[in-house]
């Protein structure tokens, strides 16, 4: 599909749903400034994690500076920001995203920043694969903030005392897992609230659920590559290797991963600390691995979806907004302005094609015991590997929560895998027809 053809979709596919919602319309001009331009953020985070980065930013330019206000949490930020640019009143320039951007632009929230983005695509800024996470339709609607390299961690002293190999593909982990089983030792845990595993399988085997052509939505959750995730989650399911541990009790989770009991955890950089932080039986029994792969797949593949720095709808300075959010995805002053003295960490710089030179700092000291060295490498192979095939559709907030409720049959063998992508393809299109929205499938 051409640029063009590309845009001519996201315009009548938003349109529809810009419609639908009600928003819309001219934004007031921006007035003439004569002074720096104050972009205003909005974000949850902590005063600790942004303030410096703020500084930072403001101490090193004089024809931007940033300002921002502290959201209390995600859904409070989703609220506000509805009604700033529903009132198109104190509309801020940068929000942190609480959504996936295709949905939030179909609400008409965010503005198309395609023209101001585009010179900074052209500078190999960019991790390829951070793109699609800040686009609908073929145009951006924010600036990409990345993704976390996606890896394993396995708890190598259990594998090694029933005499298990480290797996190498999805294959060899069931494998493993039936193994483990004869000792009462489960190979993942599969929350019952949680699809992402599902998610995840489909990405990697270059799947996903949502296409545009022309301006027609397709629709395919029974895609060869949809199936074969589902067919790895179905020998998990069937032959009773994973545990349904709730991630909603996250003190008895870790606990439970902490205990033995479960040993081969799909994860990334963001969640170490948090493991080194609360284990306290396994720490040094861990061991950092690559990810599983398909036993078939041509090259070695991680999934990494990203997210975007929104640019909300009303937005009166696109272009400075633009500017000071690449500086603060890409920028080394801005990764190291993110540094934490008490855990002795930056904020993972997922936006850029070589971290390398933070990557050290994500590797706690303790969990993975005399094995820490090998993290480095897995992690750097991981955003190496990354790809993002994946493409959100606009009601895929409702199909998200459908999909939990499926998922959640699928794990206590209500349902199995193949019933519940058969059940969300009907359910994704009726709900995309009844939006009014072009869909095939």
């Amino acid at each position: 599909m051409t640029r063009k053809q590309l845009k001519a979709a996201a315009v009548t596919i938003l349109a529809t749903s810009v419609t639908l919602a009600g928003c819309g319309g001219e934004q007031p001009a921006a007035p003439q400034s004569k002074g720096p331009v104050t972009i205003t953020w909005w974000s949850w985070d902590e005063h600790k994690f942004l303030d410096p980065v703020v500084e930072k930013f403001n101490a090193t330019h004089n024809h931007i500076k940033l300002k921002v206000v502290k959201q209390a949490d995600l859904p409070g930020t989703a609220a506000n920001l509805r009604n700033a640019v529903a009132a198109k009143q104190d509309v801020p320039c940068l929000v942190k995203n609480f959504g996936e951007v295709p949905g939030l632009a179909g609400e008409g929230l965010l503005e198309d920043v395609t023209e101001e983005f585009a010179p900074y695509t052209k500078k190999g800024l960019y991790n390829e694969a951070a793109y699609a996470g800040a686009q609908a339709g073929g145009r951006y609607y924010g600036v990409p903030s990345g993704f976390g390299p996606s890896f394993m961690i396995i708890n190598r002293a259990v594998y090694d005392k029933y005499g298990i190999a480290p797996p190498k593909t999805w294959d060899e982990l069931i494998a493993a897992g039936k193994e483990l089983k004869k000792h009462g030792v489960y190979v993942m845990n599969l929350a019952g609230e949680d699809p992402s595993t599902l998610v995840n399988l489909t990405q990697q085997a270059g799947g996903t659920w949502y296409k545009v052509e022309g301006n027609t939505w397709k629709v395919d959750f029974l895609s060869p590559e949809s199936l074969k995730a589902g067919e790895i989650i179905q020998q998990l399911v069937d032959n009773e290797l994973v545990a349904n541990q709730t991630y909603q009790d996250r003190p008895a989770l870790i606990a439970y991963f902490d205990s033995g009991k479960m040993v081969s955890l799909p994860t990334s950089t963001w969640q170490l600390g948090n493991y080194e932080l609360n284990y306290k039986k396994s720490l040094g029994d861990w061991q950092p691995i690559d990810l599983p792969q398909f036993a078939d797949a041509p090259a070695f593949v991680t999934n990494a979806h990203g997210s975007a720095i929104l640019v909300p709808k009303g937005c009166q300075n696109v272009k400075e907004a633009v500017e000071a959010a690449v500086w603060m995805t890409t920028s080394k002053e801005a990764v190291d302005a993110s540094y934490q003295e008490d855990t002795k960490q930056y904020a993972w710089p997922g936006a850029i094609p070589d971290p390398s030179p933070w990557v050290d700092s994500a590797v706690p000291a303790k969990l993975f015991g005399e094995r820490r060295a090998e993290a480095k490498d897995v992690i750097l192979k991981a955003v190496k590997a990354a790809r993002d095939p994946w493409v959100v559709g606009p009601n895929y907030t409702g199909v998200f929560t459908e999909l939990q409720d499926q998922w959640a049959q699928i794990v206590t063998k209500k349902i199995t895998v193949r019933e519940a992508l058969e059940h969300m393809q009907k359910f994704t299109v009726d709900d995309l027809k009844a939006k009014n929205i072009n869909v095939q499938g």
